[in-house]
């Protein structure tokens, strides 16, 4: 079996054990999807989430 590819820029996410809605995150408004992923970074970034 092929070694596992590093995830892409180098991190890993989990997002498990969260119990938040995507309208929690992104909010209930129409949001381009620049918007969306600075929500998301932000998000990942406050709940420490993300490890290399």
């Amino acid at each position: 079996m092929a070694a596992k590819k590093a995830a892409f820029g180098g991190y890993k996410i989990s997002f498990k054990g969260r119990s938040e809605t995507v309208e929690d995150v992104f909010g209930r408004g129409d949001l381009a999807p620049s918007e969306m992923t600075k929500k998301l970074w932000a998000y990942v970034k406050s709940k420490k989430l993300a490890g290399k």
